[in-house]
């Protein structure tokens, strides 16, 4: 039997309403909107929910209940990192963020978000110096949306349909990459020097084809290793036609040489190290980023932003470029789709970079590299832990070695955890080669007493 409930928290949800809207559009109950959906595929029983809570403070106290069952990086030390990271906000990145004008920027125009698009390009311009490349999108999703965006444009730019990618990729982004290219192209992996964890030259030269789009690296990798051999990587991609594209955390850019250094064709990362938090879902946002090209330029699915002269002498605008190019253009023609754009991310990002400057930068990617050096030969210090396990260098992440302790990391980091530590992420199941092994994050965040602080719960969980 169905009731005809009312709930102040539901829009139109009063009979009266819901009657009165039937009765426009023709039908008299609501499923009947569902009719073209066959009956064997619709739920047949009433939904297993709660009794409705009609009172918002009793929701609001409910809802606090089960959120503070959570464990957080504030009141627990938090060595994760694999693709979103713990890094300091500056307040005034918090300040901007709750602006009237830039708080609904994941859509409206330039005419109701007034300054958004001027900030916009000015993240794009600052990012672009940053990373050395001309052209710089508006972030995307995530640093995996960024990557199977520029390998489907690399596809559409070479005419070519093979994709090359480290096996040292992590897990989900090579799932999300398999389904995303898998309509238009084919993906080899290319494996990994066990003794540096780097890529194996060797291999990828066996495998490069004339049919090669791209051959995508991360550097440093999912690992934390420095690939070293970037420009000979780039080199041989180049030698077959194909372009390289490379995936790269943008606060390593103060201190290790920018992907256009080494001749990368498109770059691609993830804005979240750049001042922005590390919220329930990521706050992650992706950017696509290339040289001048026109030709691979109007290969972009992400929406560029560009300044243009006004009517007036002195007077400047802002607004799309090439918008023809899109899907918001050209519907269901378009080469590629463009989906959900984190703007309000990149304003922040703005934000940061312009506060840090080149020699902020500089500071903070030194403080990062000195700490996670600390932290690393700390554990290696202990009995049974071999850390780092390669012996490569590395930025922030490295992988430590657990397999000769006795206990797996997921005891480990459960005896950890108890101690208000979120330890190193899991590597066992998707490296199985590697043991029992984790990979551990160390930011400017963490300072020495953390870093103390961990290795001897580690030296109490050990014995």
């Amino acid at each position: 039997m169905k009731q005809n409930l009312s709930d102040p928290l539901i829009p139109n949800s009063a009979p009266e309403i819901r009657n009165k809207m039937l009765e426009a559009i023709g039908i008299t109950d609501v499923d009947d909107v569902y009719a073209s959906i066959p009956k064997e595929i619709r739920l047949s029983r009433s939904l297993n929910l709660p009794d409705p809570i009609r009172s918002e403070s009793r929701l609001r106290k409910h809802v606090e209940k089960i959120l503070s069952t959570n464990r957080n990086t504030q009141d627990n030390i938090s060595f994760l990192g694999a693709g979103c990271w713990q890094h300091y906000v500056p307040a005034v990145c918090d300040e901007i963020a709750q602006r009237g004008e830039f708080v609904t920027a994941y859509g409206g125009g330039q005419f109701g978000d007034h300054g958004k698009w001027q900030a916009v390009f000015e993240f794009q311009s600052l990012l672009g110096e940053l990373i050395g490349m001309e052209v710089v999108s508006t972030p995307t999703y995530d640093w995996s949306a960024a990557a199977n965006s520029a390998l489907l444009m690399a596809c559409r730019y070479t005419g070519r349909n093979e994709i090359l990618v480290p096996e040292t990729i992590s897990a989900d982004r090579f799932l999300q990459m398999h389904n995303f290219v898998r309509p238009v192209a084919s993906i080899k992996t290319i494996k990994m020097v066990p003794d540096t964890g780097l890529m194996d030259i060797a291999d990828l030269k066996s495998k490069i084809s004339s049919n090669t789009a791209s051959v995508y690296f991360e550097n440093p990798t999912y690992l934390g290793g420095i690939e070293t051999g970037a420009h000979e990587i780039v080199g041989i991609a180049k030698s077959k036609g194909a372009l390289a594209t490379v995936g790269v955390d943008p606060i390593t850019l103060g201190v290790i040489s920018p992907p256009s250094e080494y001749g990368a064709d498109i770059v691609v990362g993830d804005i979240q190290p750049l001042g922005i938090h590390m919220y329930g879902g990521g706050g992650l946002g992706g950017f696509i980023a290339s040289n001048d090209n026109p030709e691979l330029i109007a290969e972009y699915n992400a929406l560029l932003v560009s300044i243009a002269p006004g009517l007036r002498p002195g007077e400047f605008g802002f607004d799309y470029s090439t918008f023809d190019r899109t899907s918001y253009e050209k519907r269901g023609i378009s080469p590629d789709y463009i989906g959900t754009t984190q703007w309000l991310w990149a304003i922040i990002a703005g934000v940061y970079l312009s506060l840090m400057g080149p020699v902020g930068m500089k500071e903070v990617g030194k403080t990062i590299m000195e700490r996670s050096s600390y932290a690393s030969s700390m554990l290696g210090s202990l009995p049974g832990i071999k850390s780092p396990a390669f012996p490569s260098v590395f930025f922030k992440e490295f992988v430590v070695d657990f397999s000769n302790t006795g206990k797996t990391v997921t005891e480990i980091n459960a005896e950890l955890l108890d101690r208000g530590i979120f330890g190193g992420f899991d590597l066992s199941n998707q490296f199985k080669s590697l043991g029992q092994s984790s990979l551990y994050c160390v930011t400017e965040v963490h300072d020495k007493d953390d870093i103390d602080f961990l290795v001897q719960s580690l030296k109490e969980v050990l014995t």
